[in-house]
Parts: structure tokens; sequence; C-alpha cells
């Protein structure tokens, strides 16, 4: 695998920001990103929009911030730190939503400005608890999806977000089409979740051309935090100047190394781990 570079000792990294929520079990959300993009030998910031109270069972509560600190979260950061790119996770509600895409508009982040975005669009835990209000699906849907320079929702969330149900590569399509739609640059279909298939298939699309990217499915309960390390990884690859369908590709094979180096923790689901590349010899 082409690792991403690492910066020399004591020489500014690659800097990125991930706007989302905690994982107290430190599986997935801003844990997921921040150990994803340290290990790509990239800076992680922070702009933290909610709190989770959640193990590796499930999730029983969240706090969310208030939406003026998340906004000025991202703006000091952006404009002393300086960023290559962006992700967004867990926003919880239509109010944060709505301040993450003023500041994101006003400080260039987004597919239209100089710093890509890539948007999770976390709606759910992967025990099926709430990451986020049902009211703010249409805020989802017409305030942060047309900011996207990658979009990146599982399968549970394209068919909350599109209302269809991906069965299969023609369902996958159309899917991809309906997201596109919506305003995102680039919209990936992930198929982790479908099960039937022996591979992991994710479909990326521009309005134009479906791009395949296929790793073998590994068979393991411990998947915790998986698409947050895609996206975060997605991330780190725009930061470091890549086109988006290589920057997926990087992704997709990081996070298939994530998933295979994946560990038990707790009475639930382990989280996948970026931690093999402290022992990677590239």
């Amino acid at each position: 695998m082409k690792m991403l570079p690492l910066t020399p000792d004591g020489q500014t990294p690659v800097r990125a920001l991930t706007i989302a929520g905690t994982d107290s079990g430190g599986g997935a959300g801003i844990q997921a990103d921040s150990r994803t993009m340290a290990m790509c030998g990239v800076h992680a910031c922070v702009a933290v929009a909610a709190v989770t109270v959640q193990n590796t069972v499930g999730v029983t509560g969240f706090h969310e911030i208030p939406p003026q600190v998340v906004a000025d979260q991202v703006r000091v950061v952006v404009r002393d730190i300086g960023i290559g790119a962006a992700k967004t996770g867990m926003l919880a509600s239509t109010t944060i939503i709505e301040s993450v895409a003023a500041v994101c508009r006003e400080v260039g982040i987004g597919r239209d400005g100089s710093i890509p975005l890539v948007v999770d669009p976390v709606a759910a835990s992967m025990h099926g608890d709430p990451l986020l209000h049902a009211s703010a699906l249409d805020a989802v849907r017409s305030t942060l999806i047309p900011l996207a320079t990658v979009l990146t929702p599982n399968l549970d969330e394209v068919r909350l977000i599109t209302g269809i149900e991906v069965v299969d590569d023609a369902t996958a399509r159309k899917s991809a089409e309906a997201l596109h739609a919506l305003g995102a640059q680039w919209a990936i279909v992930k198929g982790g979740h479908l099960r039937t298939s022996e591979h992991s298939t994710d479909l990326l699309y521009d309005g134009d051309t479906f791009r395949e990217f296929t790793a073998p499915r590994i068979a393991t309960g411990n998947d915790h935090g998986g698409g947050d390390t895609l996206a975060a990884a997605i991330t780190c690859a725009l930061a470091n100047g890549y086109e988006v369908p290589d920057a997926v590709a990087f992704a997709k094979e990081w996070t298939y190394r994530c998933l295979a180096a994946s560990y038990d923790l707790g009475a639930g689901h382990g989280p996948v781990s970026p931690l093999w590349r402290l022992s990677a010899r590239t």
C-alpha cells in the first residue's frame, strides 16, 4: 500500500479538521478521525459538535454543543492554523448543521471553496441508536450535502436521505444519482453493510462516471468506526493534494487494513484499528 507522506520531525505537517461528535468508548467519532489522521501523518484539529454517552454496546445519550461554539471552533482553527481539508461527522441537530454550513462558507470550506469537505452524514450508530434528530434530515439534504466535495453515507443513511433501499448494483447506482442530485460534487454509496456480498464494493459517482472500489469482505463484528475511518482517510488524502478518485482508493485500502487489524473491546463491537501502521514497513 502506498502511504501518505510523513513530514520530517520538527516540520509542520499537513493539517485537517474534523467537525463531529465524541465517542466515550474511543471507537468512532472524533476519536476515530483523530487516530486515522495521526497514523496518516496529518495534524488533526477538532470542532466538537456533540458529546455522546456510549460504549461498545450502544449509545445511551448525547449532549449538543451550542451551535455558535461549534462554529467558533471551526473559525479560529482555520484562521490561525489553516487546514488542507475538513470533514463532518455527527452534527446532531438542524441548528448545528446550519451553523456549521454558514461558517464553512465563510472560511472557504466546501465544494465551492478552496478547502475540500468530506460530509459523513451521521444519523445513527451502528447499533441503530439515533445520533441525529429526525427533524434535521431536511437540513442534511438542503444545507449540508450541497457543501460536500465528497459525500460518504452508509446504506442506512442512504435510505433515510433518498428513500432508496440499496440491495444490488442497480439500486446502488440509482441512490448515487439521487445523492449527487442533492448537490454533492462526488457521492459514495458504501457497500460495507450489504452483507449478502462476498466483497465490499464502494460506488463513487460524480454525475457522469461511476467508479467501483472493491475489497474482500472481512468476517468480523469488530467494525465500529469503519465509516468514520474511511471518511477521515479520504480527508487526509485530499489534504495531501490527492484528486477525489485517488483519495477514495487510498481510503478504501486504509479501511480494509484497519478492519483486518480490528480487535475485541468490551462486551459489544470492537473498533477498526489504524494502529497497524505502527508496525508497517513502508
